[in-house]
């Protein structure tokens, strides 16, 4: 056997392998066929039951003197005396030993054992309880006290000592010591369940003002919503209206910080309801939306939309259900503060309430939180922000001001060595102009060429000096953007047609050969010719037409002898005195008709088509240059449109009709031969090339020979490919072929020279045989 060192002391020093049950192992059941004769569960039971033994229980012994008492008590005493020996740290074996002393009614052996069990472990304060009990239910009154005051003076944080201590106080009717307990225990500071037995103590003897002092001395041992409440309910239900007002309104002092404020303010507001003052409950309910935290007022902002559905006119459903949309759009933001969606949201919402000092501060906020990556794309939607700011500031708030600093503001955050926006420039230069101030706009559209130079800022700021006139600054500003982009062919050819249209011929010419001189194009062709047919519905013709003003400002004030710059317009006037000038726009002209005594001008806006450089020199009747542009285009590029170009500029040229056929044709001989013979897998840009060919034949009239063309049209034959993937073939897919007069005449020969060479090797094997 393990010695008792290995032994736990409650197995009685017996190891876990001494006490283990070994069951016999289960024995595989091999046959598993149904037995024939069945029985149930129940009879299985049954059975058991009925086999089972009756329990072995002691006889029952009577005591019949005195002397087998004695004995009988010595040999449970010293049964008990040994077990404390072994366990004396076993409670229960104590309260076992004092309840069998109290059953032999020998109290003094029983208050021995009980002191002695309190020796061991006198902070349970189970022992304290059946110790008392023990002396309280034999009425021993004194001792009991004796036993009470000694327990709750050792644990006087043990609550239920306490109370056991006042009930007995109180079921003896001795009201004014379980007072003075009350006292004793409140000087302890306990929890609030102490605190509110004290106050319903008082109120069960009607003692209303001692229970009033009382949840005074409370609120200020506690200090929480739920403790200020219970007091105004305590006041309320005396029908002391005004006291309990009194104590809401100390609570909202003290307590308007708080996390639970929700709950205080809810019920506050309720209060006041009951009272029907539904105006206190309004205010109370807009205090508590205004000062507690959007994510700790959900419960608030649904009983707000309650009270105003049952109590408030529209205005104020309204205004309710605007808070709650407001709540919603709060926990979004402060859930994910880069949410520019959100924050969008959130502002158009105020700006429907119209409440310029919340929309600026939820602008404010918006703006604030800035993205944490110098990167284009993450700044895409927040800088619309700035945007939308500025221009509620402008046109809402009409806060010039304000306007000129967001701007400015905006301007200075984005980092402008990195990546930069051309719309928030333009908008600022744009919002100068209509504050007539044309050198705050210079400046503004200087700065940005001059820390981040775009392609929007370039054209905007050339079409705003174009309409002002100032063709000098506009010849700068053209120089500055080709210094930036000399690659950019939008900007050559606009530079020429600003001289073109200053009359400047020999100036556009030499533009233009700069421009093709430079080794480097984005879009060479639109230097050397246009190609679109109708200039009204190219991509370059639409945004050469009047970009109307982004702002509705349809009326302006005229002052003498000024200038006025509604949008990208221009008018002047002679007047002594001010005069209102309604502004009518169309495409191309402008025109500003004035009251008699007043001058009209007219300022017709520049067509912005491409202005090629061949379409320049065909539009000054050079056709010679014109034809040298051509041949230098086609050493450059023999691209099939630009064949088809000189074609039809030869067809078309101001000359004797049959020389320009002529001309013509030999354009189209040229352009085939080279697709014949340089670039033959090129077959439906050639296939194209004949198809202009015949449409310019038959444009030609009598003139024109269809049969020039037609030989040489090819055929189309439909055709499969295979289709190859990863996995293998996938499929076939059809494509249109063109074969040509000449390559089917080649094949022709191919299979009668294969034909002949079969013929010889039939011949040659017949004379083997």
């Amino acid at each position: 056997m393990a010695s008792n060192k290995d032994g736990d002391p409650s197995l009685g020093y017996l190891t876990r392998k001494d006490i283990e049950v070994k069951l016999p192992r289960p024995t595989r059941v091999k046959n598993k066929t149904p037995a024939p004769i069945q029985i149930t569960a129940e009879q299985i039971l049954r059975e058991a039951r009925e086999r089972q033994e009756a329990d072995i229980r002691p006889p029952k012994q009577k005591i019949t003197d005195s002397t087998e008492l004695g004995d009988y008590r010595l040999r449970k005493r010293k049964e008990f005396e040994d077990l404390i020996r072994r366990v004396r740290w076993n409670i229960s074996v104590w309260i076992k030993y004092a309840q069998w002393e109290e059953s032999q009614k020998d109290f003094n052996r029983a208050r021995s054992v009980w002191e002695r069990a309190l020796e061991v472990d006198y902070r349970n304060h189970t022992l304290w309880l059946k110790y008392a009990e023990v002396e309280m239910k034999n009425k021993f009154i004194n001792h009991a006290r004796n036993v009470w005051d000694r327990a709750v003076t050792l644990l006087p944080r043990v609550d239920q000592l306490w109370y056991k201590y006042i009930h007995m106080e109180e079921m003896l009717g001795n009201v004014a010591g379980a007072r003075q307990i009350f006292e004793r225990w409140m000087g302890w500071m306990p929890d609030q369940q102490g605190w509110l037995s004290y106050i319903k103590f008082e109120l069960r003897y009607n003692e209303v003002e001692r229970a009033r002092g009382m949840f005074e001395r409370f609120v200020q041992c506690h200090p929480k919503v739920s403790a200020w409440i219970r007091y105004a309910k305590f006041e309320m239900k005396n029908g002391e209206v005004a006291r309990a007002r009194n104590v809401y309104e100390m609570a909202v002092q003290k307590l308007a910080d708080d996390e639970e404020a929700e709950m205080l303010f809810v019920a506050f507001a309720e209060f006041e309801e009951r009272c029907k003052e539904t105006e206190r409950a309004r205010c109370i309910y807009k205090f508590a939306l205004d000062h507690i935290p959007k994510g700790r007022a959900e419960d608030l902002y649904r009983k707000f939309v309650a009270f105003e559905k049952q109590y408030g006119d529209k205005e104020g459903i309204e205004d309710a259900i605007v808070g709650k949309r407001r709540f919603q759009y709060e926990d979004e933001v402060r859930k994910n503060p880069l949410n520019y969606d959100a924050w969008f949201d959130y502002i158009r919402l105020e700006e429907s309430v119209t409440n310029k000092g919340r929309i600026r501060e939820v602008y404010e906020r918006a703006i604030a939180n800035v993205p944490p990556a110098q990167e284009k794309r993450y700044w895409q939607r927040y800088i619309y922000l700035w945007i939308n700011y500025a221009l509620y500031e402008e046109l809402d708030a009409e806060d010039v001001e304000r306007t000129q600093e967001v701007y400015r503001e905006c301007l200075n955050l984005i980092p402008h060595e990195k990546f930069s926006f051309a719309k928030i420039w333009l908008l600022a230069a744009q919002f100068e102009i209509r504050q007539l101030n044309l050198n705050g706009a210079r400046q503004v559209l200087g700065n940005a060429i001059g820390k981040a130079p775009k392609d929007k800022i370039f054209k905007k700021y050339i079409e705003i000096e174009m309409q002002l006139g100032n063709i000098d600054r506009c010849r700068k500003l053209y120089e500055k953007y080709l210094e930036w982009s000399p690659e950019n062919c939008y900007a050559w050819s606009k530079y020429a047609e600003l001289e073109r249209s200053l009359s400047e011929t020999e100036r556009a010419r030499s533009i233009f050969e700069l421009a093709i001189a430079q080794p480097a194009l984005d879009m060479p062709e639109l230097l050397w010719k246009e190609y679109q047919s109708d200039p009204f519905c190219s991509s370059a013709a639409r945004t050469s037409w009047i970009d109307f003003f982004e702002f509705p400002l349809p009326i302006f004030h005229i002052r003498s002898c000024g200038v006025c710059i509604a949008g990208n317009l221009l008018f002047a006037h002679k007047l002594s005195s001010g005069a209102v000038v309604s502004v009518v726009r169309f495409p191309l002209v402008v025109v500003y008709s004035l009251m008699e005594g007043m001058w009209t001008c007219a300022y017709r806006t520049l067509f912005l088509e491409t202005v090629a450089y061949i379409d320049f020199e065909i539009s000054e009747g050079e056709y010679d240059r014109t034809r040298e542009l051509y041949e230098r285009l086609l050493d450059r590029t023999k691209h099939l449109k630009v064949w088809i170009s000189c074609a039809k500029f030869e067809a078309s040229a101001m000359e004797e009709q049959k020389l320009c056929i002529q001309n013509a044709r030999r354009v189209f001989e040229k352009a085939l031969n080279y697709f014949r013979m340089s670039a033959p897998e090129l077959k439906e840009e050639r296939a194209m090339l004949l198809d202009e060919w015949l449409d310019m034949e038959r444009s030609f009239g009598q003139l024109g020979d269809v049969s020039l063309v037609e030989p040489k049209l090819p055929k189309k034959l439909k055709k499969r490919t295979q289709i190859a993937s990863e996995d293998g073939l996938a499929g076939y897919e059809e494509y249109i072929d063109y074969v040509f007069p000449e390559e089917a005449h080649a094949h022709n020969l191919k299979i009668l020279e294969k034909a002949r060479e079969w013929k010889r090797q039939r011949l040659a094997s017949g004379a083997d045989d």
